[in-house]
């Protein structure tokens, strides 16, 4: 028990790759002693019971989501709709404003941590409560992005300006190509909830918090944590990696059945996540390229655009031609299990951060196949800078990959005779063994911990 014990709000991004590293976050936090009041959509509550290790001093506190035109009537988090509808669920956050300024009123806590909510700060002021903006993107993607010396640019930025980091960015070896520079003007410009852009939302939503903090570590991203306290110009606090507490279950039977069929390190296991959907012609060529490696695989994804179920999706005669060592399954797995299964070698992930920390205390080598956003970034720095995986190559101005190109990232980092794959597997080994660290975990919590208490005081 800490000396003097926090009441700490949360309000996280209605997404469940939000909402759930806050929670992991609150049983750290409710461990040194300090009472949460999580806010959290009222039919989503169920999802999240299970991740509630300290429900004595971690309390939800329901919220109801108004109806947005557009969205589903029981719409409450970004699982709920397709991709394009994101935007309306922050719309219907922004909603939410007047009843969350009635909470923290009521509540009175000593802070309140949010990320997307722009707005949030100003009611935590009017309130005097201090807001924590505690950001799960990574600092990489922030630095790279959202940075003052990006973000304050004189001119209307263009694909080039985005395709090199921005001034005093500290690694040369992260650019962006054609494609994803692309991307990246036409998000900074879309409108994301109630007429705001989605880069000004986000660059208020730091600049005016009191405090910024991340689910990061000086192991994985010194440099880039350093470059934003000095644009910033504000306290920057780690977490650090926040691993989440071991599973309790056990892995289902026919999982456990089907993988004790094979070698230890010789299935490749292909998931992007609870949101991306990738287009059909490409969900084809990513599972002809598992066919090509010729190993045992599992693809836990979704139906492509356009399609209903994963057996219309798949390539003809994919099937017959990969039964018993192939399954494409478009149902939840649960991930954290799957990767501890010694049958596991190879993941082909999406960069999703809670994806990565999950892939890099495990055995497992990491195959980069990024689709937007701050996945990207990671997949960068994971690839380019910390050569702890290796990136699926694409076309530099479509951005779309081959079967070739799976089949060679897979190749790379599972054959042993493979020279650069050696270099990747000894550096993945070492991270693993930092990020395992017993201390590091705890160092980290206990710094967190020590330096709010020191600014809330």
């Amino acid at each position: 028990m800490v000396e003097s014990s926090l009441h700490i709000a949360m309000y996280p991004w209605l997404a469940m790759g939000h909402l759930t590293p806050f929670l992991h976050l609150a049983n750290k936090l409710a461990k040194k002693g300090h009472r949460i009041s999580f806010l959290i959509p009222t039919r989503t509550r169920a999802k999240l019971e299970h991740f509630n290790g300290r429900p004595d001093l971690i309390t939800f506190v329901p919220i109801a989501i108004p109806q947005v035109e557009g969205l589903p009537p029981d719409a409450e988090t970004t699982s709920d709709v397709p991709y394009p509808l994101h935007p309306l669920i922050m719309t219907a956050m922004d909603q939410t404003e007047p009843t969350i300024r009635q909470i923290l009123e009521t509540l009175k806590p000593h802070c309140v941590f949010h990320d997307f909510t722009h707005w949030l700060p100003a009611i935590a002021r009017d309130l005097g409560i201090k807001s924590v903006h505690y950001c799960i993107v990574s600092p990489v993607t922030i630095s790279y992005t959202l940075s003052p010396a990006r973000h304050l640019s004189v001119h209307k930025l263009t694909e080039a300006d985005y395709m090199v980091p921005p001034a005093g960015f500290p690694d040369s070896s992260i650019k962006l190509h054609l494609h994803e520079a692309r991307s990246l003007v036409a998000r900074r410009f879309l409108t994301f909830g109630s007429n705001i852009g989605f880069s000004d939302r986000m660059f208020a939503g730091y600049v005016e918090s009191d405090i910024l903090s991340f689910r990061s570590c000086r192991e994985i991203e010194q440099p880039y944590i350093e470059y934003l306290k000095s644009q910033f110009k504000k306290p920057v606090l780690l977490s650090g990696p926040v691993i989440p507490e071991p599973s309790s279950s056990a892995l289902d039977e026919k999982w456990v059945k089907w993988l004790g069929d094979f070698e230890a390190g010789s299935v490749v296991y292909c998931a992007f996540g609870s949101e991306c959907t990738t287009q059909k012609d490409q969900f084809q060529e990513l599972l002809l390229g598992l066919e090509l490696t010729g190993l045992p695989f599992l693809a836990a994804l979704k139906p492509p655009f356009g399609t209903s179920s994963i057996e219309e999706a798949l390539p003809d005669k994919f099937e017959e031609r990969v039964q018993g060592r192939g399954i494409v399954y478009g149902g939840w797995v649960p991930q954290q299990l799957i990767l501890q299964h010694p049958a596991i070698g190879c993941f082909i992930t999406h960069c999703g951060s809670s994806s990565l920390i999950e892939a890099l205390v495990n055995k497992c080598q990491l195959v980069l196949l990024p689709q937007v956003g701050d996945q990207i970034f990671n997949a960068r720095m994971m690839g380019n800078n910390l050569k702890v995986g290796v990136e699926v190559e694409k076309g530099e101005e479509d951005g779309r990959l081959t079967k070739d190109s799976v089949w060679k990232a897979v190749r790379t980092v599972m054959d042993e005779g493979d020279a650069y794959g050696s270099k990747v597997r000894e550096n993945h080994a070492k991270i693993k063994e930092v990020l395992l660290d017993k201390k590091l975990e705890s160092t980290y919590i206990d710094c967190f911990d020590e330096e709010l208490q020191n600014l809330l005081h």
